[in-house]
């Protein structure tokens, strides 16, 4: 009888110790970090407040999830390490959820998916580089990837293509372009626009959403998209949030929440009202 006492008092120890560990994963008020020179993921205004479609989901999601969030900038290659450090609580950066990332940290669902492709000048003869506006899955088709690749090889032979460090671009041009053009990083989007711009690199290489956009400034007249667009594998299943491994509270919340602006249109409405098409994930 005594033994049977006190492994029942064990287990309610076990118990209390989980539901404390739940009760400690609810967060009623959260930090998120942005990049704010992501435009128009994410951007600061000239007042020093930040904007975008990141901005704009996040205080949808916060509201939706009843949380009370504080959202604050931080410089990308150094976002992930910042949220492990405990400075934050999640990542809303137009960041796409790699198997990379995922080593060191987690993710929600998606909330966006538009691909990366490239810019170039207007007067470059990059301009007819080959499979314009074609759509390439390095998941699904990987095959069809590398083709793509091999015939645009040729163009691309010798160029220099700026990317943003620690970018996912920046890691598609060292596993595919190795050996075909030389590579430039840049610590923002935006600088590397400007060294295109300047005719210190050929071409440029991001995300698709903020390519159009860029594209569209009157200080980027020059520029244009150019060539075929990438997307799957371990670019990513698209933007996603960012976690700590350990917060799955705040993961499951995230994931319930962006379930919900999927379904009532919210991304849709977001992504037409900064990409001008729509970039919910399918």
């Amino acid at each position: 009888m005594k033994m049977i006492r006190i492994l029942a008092a064990a287990a309610l120890a076990v118990s209390a110790l989980f539901s404390s560990a739940a009760m400690a994963q609810e967060k009623t008020e959260i930090t998120i970090a942005t990049e704010g020179a992501f435009p128009p993921y994410n951007l600061t205004r000239a007042d020093g407040t930040l904007d975008g479609y990141d901005i704009d989901l996040a205080h949808y999601l916060c509201d939706h999830m009843k949380i009370k969030c504080t959202i604050i900038a931080q410089a990308f290659d150094g976002i992930i390490p910042a949220l492990n450090a405990g400075k934050f609580d999640a990542i809303m950066a137009g960041m796409s959820a790699t198997e990379k990332r995922k080593e060191v940290i987690d993710f929600s669902i998606p909330y966006g998916n538009t691909g990366q492709g490239f810019a170039v000048l207007k007067d470059s003869d990059l301009v007819k580089l080959p499979l314009q506006g074609d759509l390439f899955s390095l998941g699904s088709n990987e095959a069809g990837a590398r083709k793509a690749i091999e015939e645009m090889k040729p163009m691309l032979q010798g160029k220099t293509i700026g990317v943003q460090t620690a970018s996912i671009a920046a890691r598609f041009v060292d596993e595919y372009m190795k050996g075909i053009v030389q590579v430039r990083e840049y610590k923002t989007t935006e600088q590397h626009d400007l060294d295109l711009l300047a005719g210190r690199i050929d071409l440029t290489m991001a995300s698709m959403g903020y390519l159009k956009t860029a594209v569209e400034k009157p200080t980027n007249s020059d520029m244009t998209i150019t060539g075929p667009r990438f997307q799957g594998g371990f670019l990513g299943a698209g933007s996603s949030v960012g976690l700590r491994k350990t917060d799955t509270a705040l993961r499951a919340k995230f994931d319930e929440a962006i379930t919900a602006a999927k379904a009532d249109g919210t991304l849709k409405k977001l992504s037409e009202k900064w990409f001008g098409f729509d970039v919910t994930p399918q």
